[in-house]
């Protein structure tokens, strides 16, 4: 059992750097359908008062939030899962188009040690699939990685206007046991 606590323990830091972080940059719109791989950055972004947290019903109503907070000043990110990127295909136009800065963390399923076979087919899907839309995928698969992964995110989208993707790996969040 103490092995586990110390694996708790380890998963929070970095969840909790990873707030920390998007917050040194300005972000404070966090758009999310809930999913337990963003836990923590909903439960910190909501108990934030300098935060704007906004649970959505689907996951293309962040792309057109992001939009909305480019257009009055603010930054912000949208939180999800893997099996929803498949809502926003058509609704990231509007980010081509109309060329906004977009930060999306997506927590992956149908990967590394799935056991639901339902997650494969848009686990497998979402990084060619964003790529056809224009989006840059960059993948964290270790604690390590989170922090300068999404640093680098950061400016990619804030400095350089670009439309980002950090895919946070099933190695990284662990695989939801059936």
């Amino acid at each position: 059992m103490e092995v586990l606590a110390e694996e708790r323990v380890t998963a929070a830091g970095w969840q909790d750097q990873l707030y920390d972080l998007l917050r040194a940059h300005g972000v404070t719109q966090f758009a999310y359908v809930p999913d337990a791989g963003h836990r923590v950055l909903i439960d910190r972004s909501l108990a934030d008062p300098e935060a704007q947290s906004v649970a959505l019903t689907t996951e293309e109503e962040g792309v057109a939030l992001l939009a909305g907070a480019d257009l009055g000043g603010a930054r912000g990110v949208l939180l999800m899962q893997s099996s929803g990127a498949g809502n926003c295909i058509n609704m990231l136009s509007l980010i081509k188009g109309g060329r906004f800065p977009f930060l999306t963390l997506i927590s992956m399923r149908g990967d590394f040690g799935e056991g639901n076979p339902w997650q494969f087919p848009m686990g497998q899907a979402v990084q060619p699939v964003l790529e056809a839309m224009g989006v840059i995928c960059l993948r964290a698969e270790s604690p390590e990685e989170v922090v300068p992964t999404v640093k680098a995110a950061l400016t990619m989208v804030f400095q350089s206007g670009m439309a980002v993707a950090v895919l946070l790996t099933q190695r990284l969040i662990g695989a939801k046991q059936f």
